[in-house]
């Protein structure tokens, strides 16, 4: 009875709108904010680009809320996690439910396409915030880092019997870049994946995932680190790693033919999220793959853009891109298999993306053994309501779509602005009802017809119950594949045939003549599921195969196997161009590169002269290699040898520096020879003063960057009047900052002193350009500055807002305190306290020399102000572009802010500048790292290494190095580095009438 209101109110929506508004734009914007969030204009917020489908809304609020993730069982019941308890650690301000969250069941009884029943199948804190939900037949798999649960519930009342750990060591407890949703391929195996949290993975014993090659699965590197992408059988045994070095790979989807689809979110604000076909065993690039350093490093022939570089692209080893979707927050991904919407979607991949507020279908064509795709928009909320956060979609029974939305002001990072609201939607041909038959699991021939159904956890049911028939079930599977013009049905009947213990290669045999590319390729990936029987033969024929989409599959299939005729039968079939199919040879040779290049090599005696030859060498990772690619250099145009420069830095055999040396002899540009010195290993150029003076004479022709990386690399003391001069002329944030540390570190405070004590024009210059170094020498020298009276006022002005680092910070605040600060600086002084990364300094401050009353703040009533975009800007200037990079301006320090206005609603925003530390974005968290020497430093960690620890300290854009042998302890802080800045509030409103721009 309490939800009938709801389900009336709704149904006088639905008849209304058909996926069409009834209002007006200008109507809609006239709207109250709170009118907008009712569930009533849930329907209006919502634009639906395809005129062909219509939307209704199947669930709301308070029947559900704050959806996670969700999955359609055979029964049509939608199924979701609540993410009610959401970081709730860090957020005090919402409401957090003791019992913890649900798992819900929501059904539509009456067959009117609304929600009239739903049932709490679990409850707990140990899944508060889980991120994957799987309904495999009696199987309910639950993904909450650092564990996947699999609930029992073999009688069907909808309450589980047991529960146990499938999975364990998963890191990311409640951290939205942990483990995410499992999924039932059509081989019969789970497949899924986590972010770059996760780290590792144990089996529920305990125990860790070894490669064949006996390597533990772990973020340790070389090769294994960030994101993963995994498969095992049902029971979490055979569990293998499928693929590595993501961000945040949300939601693996896999089609009828066993390809691996997913989306990957890029570090906030960089525009580089990406649309990945997982390739097996492929590197996808997030981190470099020798270092584990950070993709913002400089590195020869690196990317000209920034989503480009983000992936380490150029680099031999990655695995392309499919497809690259700018800014955004990428959720839950499915395949469509059905045929109840139009052609267009049949086959491809459907994508909720909540930063940007949109579903999408990427329809894919083939490109050599890669694909392309292009994007298609079927929802749109970010015109009208912005807090449409669609979470996942998922395929019905039906063929129609369903789609969750998390509904927040916000999305991604470690907060959420709504706990009370969430909605599910339906998508389908307009007119077409909710209705379907049911399935019989009972019968042979139903459960051949189930497994063609579009809907995953029936077609799980029906694969299962068919495999247990064994041979019962051969003749009706071979019907299928032989009668149907579907071929991934052809397909889902293929891998059914290849499990048969007796015929299974017999079919995988007679699928490898079939004339669908696609037949063949999933007959080469049932192949290789066969562990126990030799299929060598069977991979050199298909290795003469007219498609690179089966050249591919083969090159995959041999990773694991000593198969040089088979490699070289790919490799001569290279037309050294095509990215994804010199990829699969690299995956293919790992390990074996020695034998297989050298057999190449024989083959291809003038390689020198042959581009697929050289394409190959560059990838190859042989003890022949750093010869070859010297010799490619040597023999290269100008603008063809970057890409092998590079290269060096993947080979572990051979003499790298004398290979770089006999290059240099013959180098004759600029470029290529401050690429050749940033690239030998050597350090110290006291037993090389040929060197030396070469190196010395170079630098007076090179750019600013080159110059700052050579000389970090050599430390030239003879380069202090172009190391001063970058200082005090370059316009680039990065360049001065690096300078000015690399000048007060070698010439000394004194030095610096003697440049900002001249009368002259530079004075006030140097001040402010060396002022960013924030040592304790430096600091003594600022103090000496603005406490002198008898200076000019500009100066002492100068050295007083000079006082924003870290460490400075700390000496201002005793200062302060203690009342040692002239009066003429105290404005200044507040300014910089009030805003200083220090949590406890800012607070005492405010409560020593603010206006408490200010922070008080109704985050409600200034959504609905207006303020001014012009005037919010300067406030930015202020007061965030210490940190923040704004279409190229500022500082790397904290997310891109280019497009936050498409990611973050009014609210969003609101809650960010005020409650910073609620909202912090994924690799931006504050760590606190103690050091032996008792230092402790507070920043921003942007890689790991086995032997060193790059931080960039507050308001820097260039990380510092740290040894790991030097560091006691690193510990991960719930406070944000971002200040609480006690704006006015006219400010506030025109800082983020500013930010709404920003799109």
């Amino acid at each position: 009875m309490k939800y009938l209101l709801l389900i009336a109110t709704t149904l006088v929506v639905f008849a209304c709108n058909n996926g069409n508004h009834r209002l007006s734009d200008s109507e809609y914007a006239k709207l109250p904010e709170d009118e907008r969030r009712k569930v009533e204009n849930a329907l209006e917020g919502i634009d639906l680009l395809d005129d062909e489908l219509e939307i209704t809304l199947f669930a709301s609020e308070p029947m559900m809320r704050n959806p996670t993730n969700m999955d359609i069982d055979s029964k049509g019941r939608v199924w979701i996690c609540e993410g009610y308890n959401y970081r709730n650690g860090l957020n005090p301000r919402n409401p957090y439910d003791k019992k913890g969250d649900r798992i819900l069941i929501m059904e539509d009884t009456d067959g009117d396409g609304v929600a009239d029943k739903e049932k709490v199948f679990y409850q707990g804190e140990d899944i508060d915030a889980a991120l994957g939900i799987a309904v495999i037949g009696s199987k309910i798999y639950v993904s909450r880092s650092p564990y996947v649960y699999v609930f029992t519930d073999a009688d069907g009342d909808d309450v589980p019997e047991k529960k146990e750990i499938l999975f364990s060591g998963i890191g990311g407890e409640q951290h939205d870049h942990g483990m995410h949703a499992m999924l039932f391929g059509p081989d019969g195996k789970l497949y899924f994946n986590y972010g770059n949290e996760g780290k590792g993975i144990l089996t529920a014993n305990g125990k860790p995932i070894f490669d064949p090659n006996g390597k533990p699965v772990n973020n340790t590197g070389k090769p294994y680190r960030e994101g993963m992408v995994f498969r095992s059988n049902p029971d979490g045994t055979d569990a293998e790693i499928l693929g590595w070095n993501f961000r945040n790979n949300f939601e693996l989807a896999v089609d009828s033919y066993g390809r691996m689809w997913q989306s990957d979110n890029d570090d906030d604000g960089n525009r580089g999220v990406r649309i990945n076909y997982v390739m097996d065993y492929g590197n996808y690039g997030y981190r470099d793959e020798m270092t584990g350093e950070d993709w913002r490093t400089r590195r020869v022939n690196m990317e000209d853009s920034i989503p480009l570089r983000h992936w380490h692209l150029n680099d031999p080893g990655v695995v392309p891109n499919l497809l690259q979707t700018f800014a955004g927050s990428p959720t839950g991904m499915a395949i469509y298999e059905g045929n109840l919407l139009p052609e267009k979607y049949r086959g491809q991949m459907l994508h909720t993306d909540a930063g940007p507020n949109v579903l999408r279908s990427y329809p894919v064509t083939n490109a050599g053994a890669g694909f392309s795709a292009t994007i298609n928009t079927i929802l749109d909320g970010s015109k009208r309501d912005n807090w449409f956060r669609p979470s996942d979609v998922t395929v019905a029974p039906d063929g129609s779509i369903f789609v969750a939305d998390w509904y927040d002001p916000g999305v991604g990072g470690h907060a959420m602005g709504d706990t009370d609201r969430g909605r599910i939607y339906r998508i389908a041909p307009k007119g077409v009802k909710y209705t379907f038959e049911k399935p019989d699991f009972e019968s042979l021939d139903g459960n051949i017809k189930a497994l063609q159904n579009p809907n995953v956890a029936t077609r799980a049911i029906a694969w299962m119950n068919l495999h247990k028939m064994g041979d019962e079930a051969e003749g009706a599977l071979v019907n299928l594949y032989d009668t149907t013009t579907d071929s991934r049905m052809k397909a889902r009947a293929l891998w059914l045939l290849s499990k048969l213990p007796e015929n299974g290669l017999q079919y995988i045999q007679k699928a490898l003549d079939d004339k669908d590319e696609n037949i063949r390729v999933t007959a080469i990936r049932a192949a290789n599921e066969l562990k126990k029987q030799d299929i060598t033969k069977l991979l050199l024929k298909m290795a003469a195969d007219e498609s690179s989409q089966v050249r591919r599959e083969v090159a995959l299939a041999i990773r694991y196997r000593d198969a040089k005729d088979i490699w070289l039968k790919l490799a001569n079939a290279y037309n050294g161009e095509d990215r994804w199919y010199l990829e699969a040879l690299g995956i293919a040779a790992e390990g074996k590169w020695n034998a297989y290049l050298n057999a190449y090599l024989e083959q291809h005696p003038d390689w020198l002269n042959d581009n697929a030859a050289k394409e190959i060498i560059w990838r190859s990772r042989g003890a022949r290699t750093l010869d070859l690619l010297g010799q490619i250099i040597a023999n290269a145009q100008i603008n063809d040898k970057w890409k092998y420069y590079r290269a060096m830095d993947f080979q572990e055999s051979g003499d790298k520096n004398s290979m770089l040396l006999s290059l240099l002899s013959n180098a004759k540009s600029v470029e290529e020879k401050s690429v050749i010195f940033k690239l030998l290993d050597i350090t110290s150029l006291e037993t090389y003063p040929k060197l030396l003076s070469e190196i010395t004479t170079h630098l007076k022709g090179v750019s600013n960057e080159d110059f700052l990386d050579i000389f970090k690399k050599f430390k030239l003391t003879t380069e202090k009047n172009r190391l001063l001069q970058i200082v005090l002329e370059d316009a680039n944030g990065d360049n001065i900052n690096m300078a000015a540390n690399y000048y007060m570190d070698i010439f000394g405070a004194d030095e610096v002193k003697k440049l900002i004590n001249q009368n002259d024009a530079r004075s006030l210059l140097a001040i402010e350009r060396f002022g960013i170094v924030d040592k304790p020498q430096m600091t003594s020298i600022l103090i000496g500055i603005f406490q002198n009276k008898e200076l000019p006022k500009d100066k002492r002005l100068a050295a007083m807002k000079a006082m924003n680092g870290w460490e400075s910070e700390v000496v201002l605040w005793d200062l302060v305190k203690n009342g040692q600060v002239a009066e003429d600086m105290m404005d200044q002084a507040k300014e910089i306290l009030f805003g200083t990364w220090h949590q406890d300094i800012r607070e005492a401050a405010i409560e020593l020399l603010g206006d408490k009353d200010k922070q008080d703040i109704n985050v409600a009533d200034l959504v609905k102000k207006s303020g001014d975009a012009k005037k919010g800007k300067e406030v930015f200037e202020m007061y965030c572009k210490a940190c923040h990079l704004v279409n190229k301006e500022g500082v790397d320090f904290g997310p891109g802010l280019s497009q936050i206005g498409a990611k973050l609603s009014k609210d969003g925003l609101y809650n960010a500048i005020i409650n910073p530390s609620e909202g912090m974005g994924f690799g931006y968290e504050t760590q606190i790292v103690t050091m032996k020497d008792g230092s402790v430093l507070q920043g921003i960690i942007t890689t790991k290494t086995e032997n060193e620890v790059l931080m960039k300290l507050p308001g820097q854009a260039q990380a510092t190095k740290y040894n790991r042998k030097d560091i006691k302890s690193i510990k991960e802080s719930k406070v944000s580095l971002m200040p609480k800045f006690p704006l006015e509030e006219k400010d506030l409103v025109d800082l983020v009438t500013y930010l709404t721009t920003l799109k």
